[in-house]
């Protein structure tokens, strides 16, 4: 066991999360790694827990029943004595509006679902420790950070900060954009290459096909071979007089 984990049984986390399969996942994962865990199934229960027991953290999903995670967060800013607790926000984020509302509600991290474990952990390591720094007496020049394992000194402004986040964010969505759509084309472009196109060569009296090989097949096994069709077998009515016409 690390010295970090050591440290993590002390700590207390809350969980807002409304899916019980997936608060029960990010409990697991939590407790493995020895941080103690407080599960709330919405946003009203865990600020029931809060006014009641302090956690060192709370890990919310946005979209809940009763209250959601923005109005959450804003109820715990509004609180004088609860308004210090440091608030990673689980969201599908897609929009940089989105993160206004996070900056609006007072959010101190965001990590978009489905996410990936040890990213969270790292957010949640990332958040705390930060929360530690900013307890300390700060320059008016800048403030501290501890960032991919270490402590960096930041003197820009807070007007500097946000067009650095917007931008750097936006630039993140357009690029999950311009994935989605370089997917999309190659999907279909595989759905092109499956779907039968040109002249088939066609025997007039069985009805078999020639394939490029020069092979001639019966017409469901080749449509089979070079389709995602699937067959299923009938009779049509005219052969069915033709065949049955004495038990019609």
């Amino acid at each position: 066991m690390s010295s970090a984990d050591n440290t993590n049984n002390t700590i207390e986390i809350l969980v807002a999360e409304d899916s019980m399969t997936q608060a029960v996942k990010l409990q697991y994962l939590l407790e493995h790694h020895h941080y103690k865990v407080v599960v709330a199934r919405n946003g009203l229960e865990a600020l029931s827990f809060v006014e009641k027991q302090r956690p060192e953290m709370i890990i919310s999903d946005i979209v809940m029943p009763e209250m959601d995670g923005y109005e959450l967060c804003k109820r715990i800013r509004a609180n004088e004595r609860l308004k210090g607790i440091p608030i990673l926000l689980l969201t599908s984020l897609s929009e940089p509006e989105d993160i206004i509302k996070g900056l609006e509600c007072g959010a101190d991290n965001f990590l978009t679902k489905p996410y990936d474990e040890k990213l969270l952990l790292s957010r949640v390591q990332y958040v705390l420790i930060n929360q530690r720094i900013r307890q300390n007496p700060s320059s008016d020049m800048g403030i501290e950070i501890f960032f991919a394992g270490k402590r960096h000194f930041i003197n820009s402004d807070r007007i500097q900060i946000l067009d650095l986040l917007f931008s750097t964010y936006e630039s993140a969505v357009q690029q999950k954009r311009d994935l989605e759509l370089i997917n999309k084309e190659l999907k279909d472009a595989l759905d092109t290459i499956k779907t039968l196109h040109g002249l088939l060569p066609i025997c007039s009296h069985c009805k078999k096909i020639r394939d490029e090989n020069g092979e001639w097949q019966y017409l469901e096994v080749y449509i089979s071979r070079h389709s995602e069709a699937k067959f299923t077998h009938g009779i049509c009515p005219e052969c069915k007089k033709k065949l049955y016409s004495e038990l019609l």
